[in-house]
């Protein structure tokens, strides 16, 4: 069973062997005799495009799932899914029962690719394991008393890389646990989060190590950096070439679910902000033994992770001054029209909406400590733009900026799984991993 759990989803014989398939359905579901069989076939050509994009309109405009139109290669998918359906209800008009039973099945492979070709332009699930959950449910909360803080420990002021000498039995690899942050001060209502502890933070006499605070995409969850993210092979790289250090990684459930939006701001939905700058870093000190020095702190994220990192490091630049934006937007968004986000977030208030976001803040402040990481998919026209307008303001505004575009990729998970590895070594001088 776990051979098969454990299939690679994204490349491979799966997508290879799901396409030959719905190549062979789409035959099977395209060539049929007929008087007006083409003219049929034309006409639900064209409605499948015309519901495509209806279905991207309903998505960014209405339902809330997600704020920006989907990327051209998923309205394409979304299109071909929606054709393979019209063309089955059409090969069951008229047809001998042969045809009645093979058209669906023919649909089920088309489908079937469409979804996996989906799946392989966002890379969110690796494996069945990973759509299912199975890959992060066997992770097990973390453990009363953990590297709790010692009494009166302090920032320390020079780097961990400098005082470090790594043992002989330092563990390879680094643990990932579940944990449960609330938000006592927010008020806000989390879900599980998960903590990365690098091999360092194993040793008998541990280190004081920097922190990192991730959050993930919406909709989505925490979880999917664990999975689709890769964060723990990311990291035990990142440590094996630091002789074991590494940050300790926090992924704080800022959305409450996995399709709430709460734009990482205070708001009429959640006093997101309040939760990640005060109840998150206050849970870190209270929990775990980490470097309390706020220079060795930084909050990353991909797409809306990506939008709440330059939203930290904008709004917060004594708690977060360095942070990390994977492919982020450039304000945060409930839906394609602004108007709307405000509404439904600030009652109508454009004022006390525009007074939070990272461009207009970033136009009125000076930020000589700060420094940010910017990554996007070259192939991501759209995030990409943010990408050039948002790093262009923080650079303006005094900040330390690199902006860094990831060759061959769209709007997907591996825009952090190869961009958060150099974005650490990037900032590690200023984390204190280097010296």
């Amino acid at each position: 069973m776990d051979a098969l759990t454990g299939l690679d989803l994204l490349t491979g014989v799966v997508p290879v062997t799901a396409g030959v398939l719905a190549g062979a359905g789409g035959l099977f579901l395209f060539l049929r005799r007929g008087r007006g069989w083409w003219a049929a076939v034309a006409a639900a050509a064209a409605a499948a495009g015309l519901l495509a994009w209806g279905i991207n309109w309903f998505l960014t405009n209405v339902s809330g799932t997600t704020a920006h139109d989907l990327p051209g290669p998923v309205i394409l998918w979304l299109a071909v899914a929606v054709l393979a359906v019209l063309l089955m209800l059409l090969n069951l008009h008229r047809s001998r029962w042969p045809r009645k039973v093979l058209a669906p099945a023919a649909m089920a492979m088309v489908l079937l690719s469409a979804t996996l070709g989906t799946n392989a332009y966002f890379g969110t699930y690796r494996t069945v394991d990973d759509l299912t959950g199975a890959s992060t449910a066997g992770i097990t909360a973390l453990a009363p008393g953990t590297g709790a803080p010692d009494a009166g420990t302090s920032p320390v002021l020079g780097p961990v890389s400098a005082r470090w000498v790594k043992p002989a039995d330092l563990p390879t690899g680094g643990t990932i646990s579940s944990v449960q942050i609330p938000g006592p001060v927010s008020g806000f209502s989390p879900g599980t989060g998960y903590v990365y502890l690098p091999p360092a933070y194993q040793a008998q006499d541990r280190p004081l190590l920097p922190v990192l605070v991730l959050v993930a995409g919406q909709p989505g969850s925490p979880s999917d950096w664990v999975s689709s993210g890769r964060l723990k092979e990311t990291m035990d790289a990142f440590a094996a070439a630091h002789q074991g250090l590494a940050p300790v990684v926090i992924v704080p459930d800022a959305n409450g679910s996995g399709t709430g939006n709460t734009m990482c701001m205070n708001s009429a939905i959640a006093n997101a902000d309040t939760y990640l700058a005060v109840d998150v870093p206050a849970w870190v000190r209270s929990t775990l033994s980490v470097d309390l020095n706020p220079r060795r702190w930084a909050f990353g994220g991909f797409s809306f992770g990506g939008t709440c990192a330059i939203q930290m490091a904008a709004l917060h630049p004594d708690i977060y001054p360095s942070a990390i934006d994977l492919s982020g937007e450039a304000e945060p968004a409930l839906s394609a029209d602004r108007a709307e986000t405000v509404r439904r977030a600030f009652a109508g208030n454009t004022g006390a909406f525009t007074a939070l976001t990272p461009l207009e803040v970033m136009a009125h402040t000076r930020y000589p400590n700060s420094a940010v990481y910017f990554a996007a998919g070259a192939q991501d026209g759209t995030f990409s733009a943010y990408m050039a307008q948002v790093s262009g303001a923080a650079k303006q505004a005094g900040m330390d900026v690199i902006a860094v575009p990831v060759p061959g990729l769209g709007h997907s998970w591996g825009v952090p799984q190869q961009a958060l590895g150099p974005a650490l070594d990037w900032l590690a001088y200023r984390l204190g991993l280097v010296h």
